[in-house]
């Protein structure tokens, strides 16, 4: 019998930073609501960036949560996967960001970046100081996680209530 993939789900983002926090958030409220297997974990990575590179090591499959700004409206959810998830950071919304891109490249060069990369984000409204969602990105809260959890299922993931 093979050894379970091992799992991580990484919320990002400032939390005093509007729409900014909202990768945090979702990783919280999951970590909330449901139970995971022992090969999941959830890690709230805030704004850290390189100081989670030895959190990678060992980790099969890596789900970014995070606000994106793909040029959509404000709200509007986002999945990328694989190289196409740098690419979409070098529209620099915060400074995070750089540190998820730094970090990504950091990892691939000492050979433990995940074989399965994929990031759930939602387009902010606002990234202005404040601790309120804007509206359409509290709106999206729901979508968001269910995002994750559809992306956590395709991996054969069943978190529990």
């Amino acid at each position: 019998m093979s050894a379970a993939l091992r799992t991580m789900v990484l919320g990002l983002g400032n939390l005093v930073m509007s729409d900014d926090g909202v990768g945090v958030r979702v990783v919280n409220h999951l970590a909330d609501w449901y139970r995971f297997p022992d090969d999941v974990v959830l890690l709230d990575g805030g704004t850290l960036g390189l100081d989670i590179l030895p959190r990678l090591e060992g980790i099969d499959r890596l789900l970014v949560v995070d606000a994106v700004d793909n040029g959509k409206s404000p709200g509007d959810l986002v999945r990328l996967v694989g190289d196409e998830v740098p690419v979409a950071l070098s529209t620099k919304l915060s400074p995070h960001q750089m540190g998820l891109k730094d970090l990504l490249a950091v990892a691939e060069l000492q050979g433990i970046l995940p074989t399965e990369v994929v990031l759930a984000g939602v387009q902010p409204g606002s990234i202005e100081m404040g601790m309120e969602l804007s509206v359409e990105v509290e709106g999206a809260l729901s979508g968001l996680a269910g995002l994750v959890l559809s992306e956590l299922e395709r991996w054969g993931v069943a978190p529990a209530q």
